[in-house]
């Protein structure tokens, strides 16, 4: 059985296609791409059927991960085949429960800093959209720590399904 992760933020060209190239990365090395399945979305269809915002291809070609990537916009019906909504900040965490069909789709959506220990209070992964390049790497730097959380409980997900 399949477990699907789906990242999500406003318009799917900079925070979710990252933290998509570096979990599918993570899930990778951990040697269960068989198992896991990546995705990501925006909350809005601003810039579906465009790239990835140039610097964030950028930030993750120069630190070794796959920049391609093609916007869309977050389904409701998903809902439906995904086991994990990851939302990227609390605007996004909030959209996605108000999109959620029911209350068991409802808490399936979780923010991705929840996964880093040392994130504290602060949950949000900022959009570095409007700024400039270091906010991409900022972005990438709090993508990977989380990722590594994530990684430990999708693990343990998988773990308790097989038993």
């Amino acid at each position: 059985m399949t477990y699907r992760v789906c990242f999500v933020c406003t318009g799917n060209i900079c925070r979710s296609p990252m933290a998509e190239s570096v979990f599918r990365a993570r899930v990778a090395e951990a040697g269960l791409e068989d198992r896991v399945e990546v995705d990501s979305a925006g909350t809005g269809g601003w810039h579906e059927g465009d790239p990835a915002d140039p610097r964030t291809v950028s930030v993750l070609e120069e630190h070794g991960y796959d920049g391609e990537h093609v916007a869309r916009q977050f389904q409701p019906s998903w809902f439906a085949r995904l086991d994990l909504v990851i939302a990227l900040d609390s605007g996004h965490l909030k959209a996605l429960r108000r999109l959620a069909p029911t209350e068991e789709d409802a808490l399936k959506v979780r923010l991705l800093r929840s996964y880093d220990p040392a994130a504290g209070d602060d949950l949000d992964v900022p959009d570095p959209y409007y700024g400039h390049r270091d906010g991409f790497e900022e972005c990438l730097d709090m993508v990977e720590v989380a990722s590594t959380g994530l990684l430990a409980a999708v693990q343990e997900r998988l773990e308790g399904r097989a038993a």
